[in-house]
């Protein structure tokens, strides 16, 4: 995928997103799960493809403004509940717990297609055309609010611009653009550190895992450093330097595929059907204007079915490796 086969990027700034779900996976909570975007993706591609004749290939997420809606004040939080009503014989209906959160985020779409090669002042009018759609669906599980008359999200337009043929055109146009998502922070991943953070702690034990790897850089870790010559202890913290976020990736495979309708209660009877499970990796939270390009940014869905693999990856580095 070095060789990145979008020819546009499509941007839709400053969305504010209502009540999504942050509990991304089975075990981590916070920021949607990157999933939740590609599949916004395909569903878009769905609804404006036939309008403007674009494919959605890559997504990028900048966000600007994450309010977790839990309790405030202690070390334990608990998320904010909603009350449903009582059931049909009066009884008080089971509370089902449903992690939410408000989010400002960008998203970056990169595209190709038929729409690219329209008259580029006619970009502008596709831009709002994807706009508008997506204001109408929900975004990992949110609503999208109309911008206030006021706030920056207001002002700022949807575009579609053409990235160019040579790399220096690509490069100057994602410098221009990554300073408009200034303030905020792009999500990206870091298989890398994964794979390092193995080999340093097998060098110590043998038996170590990927998980322990992952949940030794997830975690914060205070340890006690005594101090020469003196029986003083000073507790240190120790964190991987970075913005480091334990993310679900994609799913992995449980069982071979079942033919159409074989599995009972399955969404879709006529597509072929597999058990899977969340993979997990690394991410890193950066400001946009580090990244050197929009290979960096951008996620792509990828389909492994011989392997068992539905992950999506990020080129900010090449190594790929998953728990």
């Amino acid at each position: 995928m070095t060789n990145s086969p979008e020819t546009g990027l499509l941007v839709v700034p400053r969305i504010k997103v209502q009540n999504a779900n942050c509990i991304s996976s089975p075990m981590t909570w916070g920021f949607p799960a990157i999933t939740a975007f590609t599949g916004l993706m395909t569903a878009l591609e769905r609804k404006t493809h036939g309008h403007i004749g674009l494919q959605f290939l890559s997504v990028g997420v900048i966000c600007h403004h994450f309010e977790a809606q839990v309790t405030q004040g202690g070390y334990t939080r608990a998320f904010r509940l909603t009350r449903n009503p009582v059931d049909k014989d009066g009884s008080t209906a089971a509370i089902v717990e449903e992690g939410r959160a408000h989010l400002e985020i960008t998203l970056v779409f990169g595209v190709a297609g038929q729409g690219m090669a329209a008259d580029p002042q006619h970009y502008a009018q596709m831009a709002q055309y994807c706009a508008d759609t997506l204001a109408t669906m929900r975004v990992a599980g949110g609503s999208v609010l109309p911008a206030k008359p006021g706030t920056r999200a207001f002002y700022q337009k949807p575009q579609l611009v053409s990235l160019g043929d040579s790399a220096e055109a690509r490069h100057k146009i994602f410098r221009t653009l990554s300073r408009q998502w200034l303030p905020g922070f792009a999500l990206v991943c870091r298989d890398d550190l994964l794979q390092a953070r193995l080999e340093e702690l097998q060098q110590t034990n043998p038996a170590a895992s990927r998980l322990d790897a992952w949940l030794d850089l997830s975690s914060l870790q205070i340890k006690p450093l005594q101090q020469q010559g003196t029986d003083k202890v000073q507790w240190q913290a120790r964190r991987p330097p970075g913005w480091l976020v334990p993310i679900p990736v994609g799913f992995g495979a449980l069982s071979d595929p079942y033919e159409p309708g074989q599995v009972a209660n399955a969404r879709d009877p006529r597509v072929p059907f597999r058990f899977v499970e969340s993979l997990y990796s690394i991410g890193q939270w950066l400001s946009p204007h580090r990244l050197e390009g929009h290979q960096q940014l951008l996620w792509y869905p990828v389909t492994l079915p011989g392997e068992g693999l539905y992950r999506c990856l990020n080129e900010f580095t090449v190594e790929t490796s998953h728990i």
